[in-house]
């Protein structure tokens, strides 16, 4: 019996409902030049922060997909120094961070490059420096080879597992990957956003890796989302979203790799949590204007050291809140210091006391209005 879409005669005929894709498809285009208008009135140097917050969470999310958790101010920093951007608090990546840096930072900045099985070689010998993943070692830099049987996708206790998928056979990988890198450089018909699902769901199908076949699939979708966007500047991430849905993002696609040639449901997930990506991502550039107008309405005044940063903590969103004792542990000053910093920020109307009062005194931001601004 014949379970899986891959195991179907020319299961890459794919079909969809093309009104109701075409619907889906116009709100994204419309939420996507949106975003790159609202983006183009930024600075420079708010353009690179955007960018470089959209690329930090891209890289970090994609590998939370998987369950491993990296460190945001090693990714930070590699991903700064790869580009160029300047920030402070820069800190040394280990490889393993380096490789999956380069790997994404390929994708999206040389977007225009053919996709070849030699780049994705390169890109799986990025992800595993070592050749081992934790404590199994994989075939690195080249396709899967089954040598401990078929290629599934489990879940579940040991003796309990429930396959959720299983992979084509490892001695048709090489004819199904050229079938997929030809049609990757040569269709040239589809809407480029419509060709990113599709791409998505095909390579993820094939799972042409021993392991890495995931993160290797959201870079190629990143891939062509850039083309789509003719941009490598990145200001929202599939990923992030992706890894907020992750329970429906993996419920879709078992139903859709059981399913027929028909991927209407499939592309229209896609392109509603592409549709979230943007909509998240135009919440948090409203947080990168406000803190430009901040500073902007701020920039004869002055302040120390100390007062910029925790302002700078408090626009970015703080966790928590903000307390003298905080002030003190942060800046790694006193407390009478702090309590002096936070009474000349509240008579410079900057900062005020919260209303819900409690043990401790609690300080915020003073909302900006069209008096102060």
């Amino acid at each position: 019996m014949k379970i899986y879409i891959h195991e179907k005669e020319n299961w890459t005929d794919f079909t969809w409902n093309y009104k109701k894709v075409m619907i889906k498809l116009g709100e994204v285009r419309n939420l996507q030049g949106r975003l790159f208008g609202k983006m183009e009135s930024l600075g420079f140097d708010l353009q690179n922060e955007a960018i470089l917050n959209t690329l930090t969470l891209d890289v970090i999310k994609s590998s939370e997909i998987e369950g491993e958790f990296l460190d945001i101010e090693q990714v930070r920093s590699s991903i700064a120094r790869r580009l160029g951007i300047n920030i402070a608090g820069v800190v040394e990546s280990d490889r393993h961070i380096e490789g999956i840096v380069e790997m994404m930072l390929d994708a999206t900045q040389n977007y225009s490059l053919p996709l070849t099985k030699e780049r994705l070689f390169g890109w799986h010998a990025a992800l595993f420096p070592s050749g081992w993943n934790k404590l199994y070692k994989i075939t690195v830099a080249d396709w899967r080879k089954d040598t401990t049987g078929p290629m599934q996708v489990v879940s579940g206790p040991m003796g309990k597992e429930k396959v959720h998928y299983q992979a084509p056979d490892s001695e048709r990988i090489e004819s199904e990957m050229n079938r997929f890198l030809n049609w990757f450089e040569n269709e040239h018909e589809l809407d480029l956003v419509l060709k990113a699902a599709i791409a998505h769901l095909w390579f993820v199908t094939i799972h042409p890796f021993d392991d890495g076949n995931g993160r290797i699939t959201r870079a190629i979708t990143d891939m062509i989302l850039a083309k789509s966007d003719k941009s490598i500047r990145r200001f929202y991430s599939m990923s992030a979203q992706i890894r907020i849905e992750r329970k429906h993002y993996y419920e879709k696609l078992e139903k859709t790799q059981k399913g027929s040639s028909d991927i209407t449901e499939w592309i229209l997930w896609f392109l509603q949590c592409l549709i979230n990506a943007i909509e998240s991502t135009e919440k948090t550039s409203s947080k990168i204007l406000h803190k430009a107008e901040f500073w902007k309405n701020h920039s004869t005044t002055i302040l120390n050291d100390r007062q910029q940063k925790i302002i700078n903590i408090l626009l970015d969103g703080f966790d928590g809140k903000l307390t003298t004792s905080k002030w003190a542990k942060i800046n790694k000053c006193s407390q009478d210091t702090a309590l002096r910093d936070i009474q000349d920020l509240i008579k410079k109307d900057i900062l005020q006391k919260e209303a819900s009062g409690g043990r401790s005194t609690n300080y915020e931001l003073k909302q900006m209005t069209s008096d102060n601004l």
